[in-house]
């Protein structure tokens, strides 16, 4: 029981010590930003254009991986319940 539990401790300390800048991260707090710069024990994020806040390494969660954009596919169109009447009855979203 306490095996688990320590490895993703070990984890979790491993992933916080391999930060770098440019990093997208998550906060324990649910906060997303980017590393901007490490100094000992904390962390610079950006939180947005211009906007800098000092962490310590242990509030971050996790490092979020980007999703690559798939090629190839054509978007289509969603469809919706049928044709609008005009008359505000959308039976679509009625519920029985």
């Amino acid at each position: 029981m306490i095996r688990p539990q320590r490895r993703r401790q070990q984890e979790q300390i491993q992933m916080q010590n391999s930060l770098t800048p440019g990093v997208r991260v998550m906060t324990t707090t649910g906060l997303f930003a980017t590393v901007v710069a490490l100094e000992d024990d904390d962390v610079v994020l950006e939180l947005a254009p211009g906007v800098e806040t000092r962490w310590t390494k242990g509030a971050i969660s996790r490092v979020l991986t980007p999703v690559d954009d798939v090629t190839g596919v054509e978007t289509e169109e969603p469809v919706t319940g049928g044709p609008d009447t005009g008359n505000g009855d959308d039976t679509s979203t009625k519920q029985s």
